[in-house]
């Protein structure tokens, strides 16, 4: 499997983290950890499948996948490529109406949001052009096109930073921020694509699992997150990454 990482123009910086080209010459399965970010992606070639706590099935060529709580596999067979734009937090709400948590745990083909004629112009051109720098080039053009005048919210901006950052209670949050907690939380699944709590579950367990060393126990890497009762942890955990935590630590993928 190849890799490529594009950042995106000054002009897309602020709502879409980077655009990845996957190429897989030969069948593979990749796991993908839950992450805060909506994304993206349009099939240029190839198959792709998934599969998840819900089901499994064959990936649409376009589609748009919503924050997770639990761990998926994708397949990928011989010959297959991919280009996925990743969102920031909050950044797909500059290009689509629907509330984004309607996406929560989901991934739905594109055309229920765009018109398929756009859709088939796109992959196809992605499919004719000459180099992977081109292909962003067809990408950031339609996404330039399709921004809308949006303005961000500052409140959930500051939301998502300080919960980012650290771990706060909700109700805290809501009352650092001058709003109520029911307006923040209807908010934030709007914009974001979850509730606070998910998004804080999130990235407590991501930055969980960067932070681990090898001589921590598990009660310590419980406690370090944040919680207090163990069996709750490894329940978290083992939904979060498909693995109970000793055996998740243990595997090649993490190695």
């Amino acid at each position: 499997m190849r890799l490529h990482t594009y950042i995106p123009g000054i002009r897309l910086q602020p709502f879409i983290k980077n655009f990845l080209i996957i190429e897989s010459d030969h069948e593979v399965v990749n796991k993908i950890l839950p992450d805060t970010a909506v994304v993206m992606a349009f099939r240029f070639r190839g198959q792709v499948q998934h599969s998840m706590s819900s089901g499994s099935g064959i990936t649409p060529a376009t589609c748009i996948s919503g924050m997770r709580k639990t761990a998926r596999l994708i397949s990928y067979t011989p010959n297959t490529a991919t280009l996925i734009v990743t969102f920031r937090s909050a950044g797909a709400a500059a290009f689509f109406k629907a509330p984004l948590h309607e996406f929560f745990e989901q991934s739905i083909p594109l055309d229920a949001l765009v018109s398929q004629q756009q859709l088939d112009s796109i992959t196809e051109q992605l499919s004719a052009a000459a180099s992977h720098p081109q292909r962003i080039r067809i990408i950031e053009r339609w996404l330039l096109s399709a921004v809308q005048t949006y303005e961000p919210d500052p409140r959930i901006q500051a939301a998502v930073q300080q919960l980012t950052l650290q771990n706060i209670k909700i109700r805290d949050l809501s009352y650092q921020l001058n709003i109520s907690q029911d307006a923040l939380e209807k908010r934030f699944r709007q914009q974001v694509g979850a509730t606070p709590k998910q998004f804080a579950n999130i990235v407590r367990l991501r930055k969980l699992i960067t932070q681990y060393t090898p001589n921590q126990t598990l009660t310590a890497l419980a406690y370090d997150a944040g919680y207090f009762d163990q069996a709750h942890f490894i329940k978290d955990f083992k939904a979060f990454t498909g693995q109970a935590p000793q055996d998740f630590f243990k595997s090649p993928a993490f190695c």
